[in-house]
């Protein structure tokens, strides 16, 4: 069970809802993946406006948690009022704060960001920002009151996976708050390697929508997300420098 502030979860896979090549599919993926979290850029969605298009009209509200993020914010001011519309639309009083610092590679502005979550938090949103994989960074947040903390595995919509474990690593050995692993993940198996390293949860939205068959790659995920997570919890074996006989010796004769 996933705990993230008041909110539980049974699912730790958190789907984002943008990209896909249409609503249908959209509602076919969500379904099969089964999450209970879903992302969605604030500044994308039509949640005020119900003569435009809009995937909440083909899903079941109640079966989901909201989570939006403000993704387009470029300083924490924007972040702040991107999260006031989210919560001003009554669906949701979480939010991820995501403050984009470098258009290039779309990395998250440290400064900012502390800025943004501080000010949430102070406003009684449930937090979960996005971050690098800084380590000191990751502290901070949690030590500003975060909810969750979520560093990403590589640049958004790179598909790279997780390029630097070891700092991935010690923040969830550090982190007293869910680590969900955000950005990046490419394949099942980037979703899996995050979870056997102690992730709390995953976030990955393009690996699916951009998929050749998104709703196959949602189902990948999902399985991939449990695999990970039952891995992490059975513990895996030590590496040996050299080989070591599956099968006991003793009482074998040799020569016999």
């Amino acid at each position: 069970m996933l705990k993230v502030g008041k909110a539980t979860f049974n699912s730790r896979l958190f789907l984002g809802t943008g990209k896909y090549p249409n609503y249908d599919i959209q509602k076919q993926a969500v379904d099969v993946s089964e999450t209970e979290v879903l992302t969605f850029s604030v500044r994308r969605m039509n949640i005020f406006d119900s003569d435009q298009p809009n995937f909440l009209e083909k899903i079941d509200l109640q079966k989901y948690r909201f989570l939006p993020n403000t993704a387009g914010a470029k300083n924490a001011e924007e972040a702040v009022r991107i999260a006031k519309l989210a919560d001003a639309s009554g669906l949701c009083d979480m939010v991820k704060v995501e403050v984009i610092g470098c258009d290039k590679t779309l990395l998250p502005d440290p400064v900012e960001t502390l800025k943004a979550t501080e000010t949430l938090l102070a406003e009684g949103f449930t937090v979960l920002p996005y971050t690098s994989d800084d380590v000191v960074l990751a502290r901070k947040l949690e030590e500003l009151g975060a909810h969750a903390i979520m560093p990403g595995a590589s640049p958004i919509g790179s598909g790279q996976g997780i390029i630097n474990p070891l700092n991935l690593q010690f923040i969830i050995e550090q982190a007293n708050v869910p680590v969900i692993v955000d950005a990046g993940i490419g394949s099942p198996k980037d979703a899996a390697y995050a979870m056997e390293l102690g992730a709390d949860g995953v976030l990955l939205n393009t690996a699916v929508s951009g998929a050749n068959d998104p709703v196959k790659m949602a189902e990948a995920m999902k399985l991939a997300v449990e695999a990970g997570r039952l891995g992490f919890e059975a513990g895996r074996i030590a590496k040996k420098e050299y080989a070591v006989a599956s099968s006991p010796k003793e009482g074998i004769s040799i020569g016999e």
